[in-house]
């Protein structure tokens, strides 16, 4: 008997037909599956409730008031009279700079004022020899005016020689001297006069300048605040009373606080149209309330209100600055802190909440499922911000339908499906969901009088550098 070869693909095809044979068995026809069940969905009815809107920006802490405390004069640092790091109070004393040849200068303008008020003297009693002099020049002309009156008249008669007669005309002429004598003595006793009281006033300038050099050795806090560590230690010899002046040190303000960040464009055409429409009014106008959280804070629970808005947009940025100012009465809010804010983008409104993995997404638009009847219907959305943990849904909802929360990657629209009933979770971060402007009495002055002591009259020796905006 001949044999026959076996190729692959034969053995393949022999090996297909027994596995078929083996699981239908061979001479029977194969039953139909049955359909299977529709799917199960878990739907639940959207949340309505009032909200605000609010936007959320990410800020820096700045001081009220941040001052670089320099020495106006120059001179050795004599004595330093603070803690570093320590919160000083307006009008302590901070540091000393030897005060000896400021005192040495002050002694020698008090002596030039001296001597400058006995020169004052002198003209005065000058001036007072001369009033007498010239009343003694006036007393003898009119004596030799008379005599050279007789003596003319004797004359006339050959009374008198006339000797005598020239002798008296010579005593008017002398006389008329003796008096143009005695003004110009007065003239000179006047202005030895002007020349002491100039001297006074220069004197009196010199002390004036000597004694505020003296002060400005003693460098008093400008303000209040908490002060940084010593830039100079004791002994060093400082420059003072120029830009580049030696930096002793700096303080901050730290009670109240500002909180500043920029807002873009159309953000802010957004609450320029809100205004319009008297909506929501001007951070300009009203006291917004903002609130305030910290990287390791999970809501906000630092209230404060709007402060200032920029007059115009950085061009480089296109965006505006703004700024808000909180108490900070426990002193957490440091200057230099990154900060969340939160600031009112809108009135109150009752609005529509779904969670966000009940949306879908396409190339075109955005989308979730509602169910009708047991069908599922797709609905376009516009969504709109997060607000306690949902999503806020301005078109497509109106907060009546079976919404289709979870298992949305396994329905179709036009499929029938079974439903469950779900739940929708508020997640509550803290903030209202409603706000007014902060009235008067509520405002947040920035005068930081707080921490300030009475202290009115102690000269400060600083050059000041406000943060701010």
């Amino acid at each position: 008997m001949p044999l026959h070869r076996v190729t692959l693909p034969h053995f393949a095809a022999i090996l297909g037909g027994l596995l078929i044979c083996g699981m239908l068995g061979c001479g029977q026809t194969p039953h139909k599956q049955p359909a299977p069940p529709p799917p199960t969905m878990t739907v639940a009815q959207p949340i309505r409730k009032e909200i605000v809107e609010w936007d959320a920006y990410t800020g820096r802490l700045e001081p009220i008031e941040f001052v670089e405390v320099r020495a106006r004069v120059s001179g050795y640092l004599q004595s330093i009279h603070f803690d570093e790091g320590q919160v000083v109070h307006e009008g302590d004393l901070l540091f000393i700079i030897d005060p000896r040849p400021f005192e040495a200068t002050l002694t020698e303008a008090k002596a030039q004022l001296r001597q400058a008020q006995s020169q004052l003297s002198q003209a005065k009693a000058q001036m007072s020899e001369a009033i007498a002099q010239q009343k003694q020049a006036n007393a003898q002309l009119q004596l030799a005016e008379v005599r050279v009156q007789r003596a003319r008249r004797l004359r006339e008669s050959n009374a008198v020689a006339q000797d005598e007669l020239d002798q008296r005309e010579t005593d008017i002429v002398q006389s008329q001297a003796d008096v143009a004598s005695a003004e110009a003595s007065i003239q000179l006793a006047e202005a030895a006069g002007d020349t002491a009281n100039a001297a006074i006033e220069a004197a009196n300038a010199r002390i004036a300048s000597a004694q505020l050099d003296l002060n400005y050795t003693r460098v008093y806090a400008p303000v209040s605040g908490r002060i940084s560590r010593e830039y100079v230690t004791e002994g060093n010899l400082i420059s003072g009373g120029t830009a580049t002046s030696t930096l002793l040190t700096t303080i901050t303000s730290v009670e109240p606080i500002y909180c500043a960040f920029d807002v873009n464009e159309h953000q802010a055409l957004k609450y320029i149209r809100l205004a319009q429409q008297g909506k929501r009014k001007s951070s300009r106008d009203a006291k917004n309330p903002v609130y305030l959280g910290l990287s390791d804070e999970k809501n906000f629970p630092h209230l404060g209100h709007m402060e200032f808005v920029d007059n115009r947009f950085d061009t480089n940025t296109a965006s505006m600055r703004v700024r808000c100012i909180f108490r900070n009465e426990d002193q957490v809010l440091v200057p230099g802190m990154f900060a969340r804010v939160r600031l009112p983008g809108s009135a109150a409104y009752e609005a529509v909440l779904i969670p966000d993995s009940a949306i879908g997404t396409d190339q075109s638009s955005q989308y979730v499922y509602i169910v009708e009847g047991n069908k599922i219907e797709r609905r376009a959305v516009v969504p709109g911000p997060l607000v306690d943990g949902l999503r806020v849904i301005r078109e497509g909802l109106t907060g009546t339908e079976q919404l289709v929360t979870e298992g949305l990657l396994l329905g179709r629209p036009g499929m029938e499906v079974q439903t469950k009933s779900g739940d929708i979770q508020v997640i509550e971060d803290g903030l209202p969901n409603t706000y007014v402007p902060l009235p008067p009495e509520q405002w947040i002055s920035s005068g930081l009088t707080s921490i300030h002591n009475n202290n009115q009259d102690v000269p400060t020796s600083a050059n000041r550098t406000e943060g701010g905006q």
